[in-house]
């Protein structure tokens, strides 16, 4: 293993992420979105733990624990440059004793920050591959994961997001756990989807038509990766195969993934002033700017890290900028 003290798939269980995640009323936003009193629920997915917290956290406490038992000594995946994933891989790795490879589809970046800072103090290994759509990063993390087995190492690949049908069985439990909290009547749960193993793992649980992905533009066809993924992990618990299509929202994506949006950026603004709630702007923010229905369970998946880069700094300030000038100009 890559460290003489590295836990053993047992042990791991239930170590990485804190759940069950809280569940919380968000009246003054739900009353500043135009719902009836009562009808806005926060599931707080950014506090799982784990270097910051986020969705990530449940689908690696059963990926972590398969590559354990299967005597894995090193983790690799892939993602963007201010990947969560990619950052709380790292995380679960340095908790297991594991090594941590990762690849990013950019160009190494002149300025180390927000979640690339993360990942080196976390200790991984940052690879950067060039350009690359994100369809395409999981051939990637294959050639990296056989180059380890030929260098006489044992790795274990993790697909963009952590999004295979093990890893988006994880939320299930979430469902679970919502399910258990407010019942199923009336219930729709409200999710950013990238890689969209969290919204398929929702509906294997609930259902397509309770379960609603905002489309934030990691794919070129989420609709085709959150069906296939629905599928997969309900044969893998059991489940009965969800009957119609993925339901996913399209019109946040903006200029692309990542891309900075007027919505995204409104919507964080009224998600941190009504209730102190910090959305980022790639995810999260993008799935609450498409929030539309009468009784929602907003998915909080975390991300923050993403708000201390200079990519987003001046966007986000813009507002303010303005003030101060504003203000200026009467003095």
């Amino acid at each position: 293993m890559h460290e003489a003290n590295a836990l053993d798939a047992s042990t791991m269980a239930g170590m990485l992420a804190h759940l069950p995640t809280p569940l919380e009323r968000a009246g003054r936003l739900g009353r500043a979105l135009g719902l009836d009193p009562g009808r806005l629920w926060v599931k707080r997915d950014d506090s799982t733990g784990l270097a910051t917290g986020g969705n990530k956290a449940r689908k690696l406490e059963v990926l972590v624990a398969d590559a354990l038992a299967r005597g894995c000594d090193v983790l690799v995946t892939s993602g963007g440059l201010q990947s969560n994933h990619a950052r709380t891989t790292a995380a679960a790795a340095g908790r297991a004793g594991l090594g941590c490879v990762l690849a990013f589809n950019d160009h190494a970046p002149a300025r180390i920050e927000g979640n690339q800072l993360l990942d080196r103090i976390l200790g991984a290994e940052c690879r950067y591959v060039g350009p690359l759509a994100m369809d395409d990063l999981n051939a990637v993390v294959e050639r990296i994961a056989d180059e380890l087995r030929r260098a006489g190492r044992a790795p274990y690949a993790i697909p963009v997001g952590g999004s295979s049908a093990l890893g988006a069985s994880a939320y299930v439990g979430a469902a679970d756990e919502i399910v258990a909290d407010l019942g199923h009547e009336d219930l729709l749960v409200v999710t950013a989807t990238g890689s969209g193993g969290t919204q398929a793992g929702l509906a294997a649980r609930l259902g397509h038509e309770r379960v609603l992905g905002v489309d934030v533009g990691a794919l070129a066809d989420p609709a085709a990766a959150v069906r296939a993924l629905t599928v997969e992990v309900a044969a893998l618990l059991g489940l009965p195969r969800p009957a119609g299509e993925p339901w996913l929202l399209r019109d946040q994506v903006g200029a692309g993934y990542g891309a900075p949006t007027a919505e995204c950026r409104a919507a964080i603004r009224l998600a941190a002033r009504s209730e102190g709630l910090l959305l980022d702007p790639v995810y999260s923010g993008k799935a609450l700017a498409g929030l539309r229905a009468k009784a929602i369970v907003f998915l909080a998946t975390g991300g923050v890290p993403a708000l201390f880069t200079s990519r987003y700094e001046g966007w986000l300030t813009e507002e303010a900028t303005r003030q101060v000038a504003h203000s200026g100009e009467h003095e």
